[in-house]
Parts: C-alpha cells; structure tokens; sequence
C-alpha cells in the first residue's frame, strides 16, 4: 500500500516541484515504486519528467472531474524511473469546475484508491497556493514534506501553512501530519540562511530533514532536457543530495 505525500508551500519558488521529482527519481533509483500526481496547472513537474505536456489526451484534470480513471491517465517517465499522473493548463478550469461536485475535497483520494497497492510512494506536486487543487492533495495524503529556503520571509510563509495543514487535519483529514521541513537552495556561506536553519531545528526538531539540499546549477539545468536533475547529473552535489533524501525518506518511513 502507498504512501501518499504532498510536496506542499504556499510560497513560490521553493523548490517543490524540484524536491517532488528528484525525490521520485531517488526513490525509483533504490527499486521504489513510485507516483507523481502533478497537481499544478503549470505543469512543471510533468515537463521535468520529460513528459510533453501539451500532447496528453487525458490528464489530471480529466480524472479530478472524472471523464477518465487514474490508470488510464498514469504515463512512464522514461528518464526518472517513475510514473507520473501529469498535468497540463487544462488543470486551471478544475478549480471552477470542481466547485459544483460532490465530495470536492476527495476528488484525488477517491480516484488514488484504486492504485494504491501498485506503488509503494505517491508524490504530489502542489501549487503554490491554497486552492482547491491544494486542499484535494492534502485530503489524499498520509503526511506533508515542506521543501523551504533558509530565509526571514520562509519563516513567516511556514507558520501559514502549519495552520492550514492544522484545519486540514481537524476538518477534513485526520491522518495528516508533517513529515520533515528539507532545507534547500542552502548556501553555508550566507549568515542569516546558517540563522534559520538553527532556528529550524531548535523550533521543529526532529522534523527537520537531516539532509540539506545546496544551492546548484546542475538542478535548475536539469528541466530543460526533460530529466531530474538525479539522473541528469548524478555526480553533482545537488544529485548526491537528493539520493541522500530519498535514502533518509525510507528510513524515515519505517520509523512511522
């Protein structure tokens, strides 16, 4: 049976969609069965496994509003290992759409059941705002793995979220819980970022991820070429880091 993650911040440009397909093709790389559920209508993480976004016939978007099943929508990346659920701009009219549907937060849990015992992690690539997309990955997921940089604002962006994924438990999804913070885009060499991430672990303990993903060019060049970075460059520090997190990840499962 799966494990369901979301890969969630309601602040851009922090990496999620990054950590979501890197973390993929980590676990892929170990012999994991594993799921991306790209839920952001940019469609990012669909493109960063090499998938042509434009080209899909059915989508998330068709199984959210159910005119298709999760299997008949699932496609291989090829170069991550994984299989991914993908997404495209078509994605942008399901947060009208859905309004009217029944049971509009467990959209994507109810259409995850039925593929549950094919993988071992499911991964779900969220917005970058708390939407309707956003809350349907909360409902569906056991745990949430917030990827931050080591910045004042970040701060003030994760205590938002700590409420939302609060609510989420206590109206909505009572088996969700944070799983770790991951630090990323790390530079040791700036002060403040060394400050927060003390702050971090003082803060949250444990539930900080012991890996810390630096700063690398090999990882925002991976996308273009339609690969993770993982696969992309797998001697890169950003790469030996992001095998580094899947590795902690399992570990971390375990103990769950």
């Amino acid at each position: 049976m799966a494990k369901i993650f979301c890969v969630a911040n309601q602040k851009g440009g922090v990496g999620k969609t990054t950590t979501t397909v890197n973390l993929a093709a980590s676990l892929a790389a170990q012999k994991q069965r594993v799921l991306v559920v790209d839920l952001d209508p940019q469609g990012n993480a669909s493109m960063g496994s090499g998938i042509d976004k434009m080209g899909l016939k059915q989508s998330v978007y068709h199984v959210l509003i159910g005119m298709s099943d999760a299997l008949a929508a699932i496609v291989k990346s090829e170069s991550g290992g994984y299989d991914v659920l993908p997404a495209n701009r078509e994605l942008a009219g399901a947060e009208v759409e859905l309004v009217e549907l029944d049971l509009r937060e467990e959209r994507l849990k109810n259409a995850l059941a039925p593929v549950l015992n094919d993988y071992d992690f499911i991964l779900i690539d969220c917005p970058p705002a708390l939407s309707l997309l956003t809350l349907n990955g909360l409902c569906a997921a056991n745990g949430v793995i917030v990827p931050m940089q080591c910045e004042y604002f970040a701060l003030e962006g994760l205590s938002d979220l700590v409420n939302t994924i609060k609510q989420v438990h206590a109206n909505l999804n009572p088996d969700l819980t944070i799983i770790g913070l991951l630090r990323v885009m790390f530079d040791p060499r700036t002060t403040l970022q060394q400050q927060v991430s003390d702050q971090l672990v003082d803060h949250f303990g444990d539930k900080v991820f012991n890996t810390i993903i630096p700063r690398n060019v090999r990882l925002a060049e991976a996308p273009s070429y339609g690969m993770p970075g993982v696969t992309f460059d797998k001697a890169s520090r950003g790469a030996q880091s992001y095998m580094q997190f899947g590795t902690e990840m399992i570990q971390r499962i375990k103990t769950m």
